[in-house]
């Protein structure tokens, strides 16, 4: 039974809201975390809480429980000769590399004439998701 201290591995994918699928490790290697060290979503490891081996659940988390609202503070405008010219247009995504914060993905918003605006906001900021999960193995 999945609880504090065990190593739990899981198959999971991931939809947004409108039922978009995000993301899958079906059919890969599983995603090995020990539970209750918040190597996940809090929430998301809180409602595995008590499953056992080929236990299948969905599990819905609001932005608030996942990766938080969309914060308008959260943009900047930079100079646009600062972006790489093959990442300047809407939706690119830039990946910085922090000693703080460890690596961050920031999206360009839009572009003016001179000016490029960065979302600093986590690309599934503001989104609800919806997991589906399946418990392969707990050590």
């Amino acid at each position: 039974m999945i609880e504090n201290g065990k190593q739990v591995a899981i198959e999971y994918s991931v939809f947004s809201d409108d039922n978009v699928q995000i993301d899958s490790n079906v059919g890969k290697d599983p995603l090995i975390f020990l539970f209750g060290s918040h190597q996940i979503l809090p929430a998301l490891e809180e409602a595995l809480r008590g499953l056992e081996v080929g236990d299948n659940k969905e599990v819905i988390l609001n932005p608030e429980h996942a990766y938080g609202d969309v914060n308008p503070h959260a943009y900047k405008k930079v100079a646009a000769k600062m972006i790489p010219e093959d990442l300047r247009f809407e939706g690119a995504l830039l990946v910085v590399s922090d000693e703080q914060f460890g690596e961050m993905l920031i999206r360009v918003a839009n572009l003016e004439e001179e000016e490029v605006v960065l979302d600093f906001n986590h690309p599934l900021a503001g989104k609800t998701l919806k997991f589906n999960v399946k418990v392969i193995d707990i050590s």
